[in-house]
């Protein structure tokens, strides 16, 4: 079974693409390889409870188990130990990837307050896109009433294009919301 996005690469992204930069072989066609989700949770320094809060909010909006991410030097202006868990991380890939990024762009994004529209400029250089959101309820899975303190997070979009505006495209064809 195939996800809306991954229909909507097949038949419309990927001819765009072909026609547009003229492609030789369909292997050439960009195409987005993983998303990475990234959250920092200074406040695991002082209360370790923090960190399960934060891995069952992005359980819950990724539909998948999310891993812990360790300091690894020891900063005694922070009171931060080397190997204490400061974040976590998910990855990712095929099915959950493209579930993920329609409910991103169609839902998510438009309940951003005073939302413009992603800048068109958060780009690489290597065609990977990257965006930070102040806080995870944007997401319907969260309940408000549930939860202890608004994250914030980082959203890594990972392309095979060799150039951001390749990639520029490829996004554009999702429907990403970017700002003019």
């Amino acid at each position: 079974m195939t996800t809306r996005m991954q229909d909507i690469y097949e038949k419309s992204v990927k001819a765009a693409l072909v026609e547009k930069f003229g492609y030789k072989n369909p292997m050439q066609v960009p195409k987005i390889e993983k998303i990475v989700i990234n959250v920092g949770v200074g406040e695991a320094a002082t209360d370790s409870k923090k960190l399960d809060a934060a891995l069952g909010d992005i359980a819950l909006i990724t539909g998948q188990r999310p891993i812990k991410t360790y300091a690894k030097k020891s900063i005694a202006g922070f009171k931060i130990r080397e190997n204490m868990g400061l974040g976590i991380k998910v990855t990712l890939r095929r099915d959950k990837m493209y579930e993920f990024l329609d409910r991103l762009i169609t839902i998510a994004l438009p309940r951003v307050r005073d939302f413009r529209g992603v800048s068109a400029k958060s780009f690489d250089g290597r065609g990977n896109y990257a965006l930070g959101l102040k806080e995870q309820i944007v997401f319907p899975e969260i309940d408000y009433d549930r939860v202890d303190a608004v994250r914030g997070m980082d959203i890594v979009i990972v392309t095979s294009a060799n150039t951001d505006d390749e990639a520029r495209e490829l996004l554009r064809g999702f429907q990403m919301p970017f700002a003019s």
